[in-house]
């Protein structure tokens, strides 16, 4: 089945290498110059990436990435833009980007890039199918593996699911702070880490072989059936 990629870009030129590279390498690709566009074509449309450019008329990337997101949009996000800053790539992360690629790039490498992240995603999708010993319910606030019942607590279990409902994403502590919670008071990056300490550890007193969750240097956590 073919992949479907939306190139939302202003530049014409890079628009049209991007469709070039994409179509050769075996992708279905749309494009669309604004950023208002977005929302109202996914309506309408499905696509399995979006390739968005930050710097668009009508509404920034990072404002259509956090509509889509806050929208429960599952689509994979790579973001493109010449801001080239470590706060603007975190930024994009937290948001809810997949990955991020700096201007000027080789389209080649935004080729590979789609291809690690839809691989990514299409990988974990398939373990979290086949491992289906960890259940989560929402109604009873309780997470078990095997019938096991884990023991999280509130708190644990909120940051289990927001992790499970996306495997293999990579969440920052600011993301998982806002799962805690939803709401605007303060959470130490110490306190994330405390509680995700605990989860690993009922998790791996009930699946000692199996490690679910995985930490990514300086960004934050990401779910990973094994």
């Amino acid at each position: 089945m073919t992949e479907h990629v939306l190139i939302v870009e202003d530049e014409d030129k890079i628009a049209a290498i991007l469709h070039d590279y994409l179509v050769r390498d075996g992708y279905a690709t749309h494009r669309l110059r604004r950023g208002d566009e977005v929302v109202p074509w996914l309506r309408e449309n499905s696509t399995d990436l979006l390739l968005l450019d930050l710097m668009l008329p009508g509404l920034s990337g990072q404002n259509v990435c956090r509509a889509l997101r806050a929208n429960g949009a599952k689509l994979a996000i790579i973001m493109t833009t010449a801001r080239v800053e470590e706060s603007d790539r975190l930024l994009g992360l937290e948001l809810g980007a997949d990955d991020y690629i700096c201007k000027p790039f080789s389209p080649r490498e935004v080729v590979a890039r789609v291809k690690a992240v839809l691989r990514r995603i299409n990988s974990a999708s398939l373990r979290s199918d086949r491992n289906a010993g960890l259940a989560l319910d929402q109604a009873r606030w309780q997470a078990a593996w095997h019938g096991r019942d884990l023991g999280l607590t509130a708190i644990e279990f909120k940051l289990l699911k927001q992790m499970t409902e996306q495997p293999g994403r990579i969440f920052t502590r600011e993301q998982l702070m806002d799962a805690m919670h939803g709401d605007d008071r303060i959470v130490a990056d110490r306190t994330v880490d405390s509680h995700i300490k605990k989860i690993r550890r009922k998790l791996a007193e009930a699946a000692p072989d199996a490690e679910l969750i995985r930490s990514v240097y300086g960004i934050g956590y990401k779910y990973e059936p094994a």
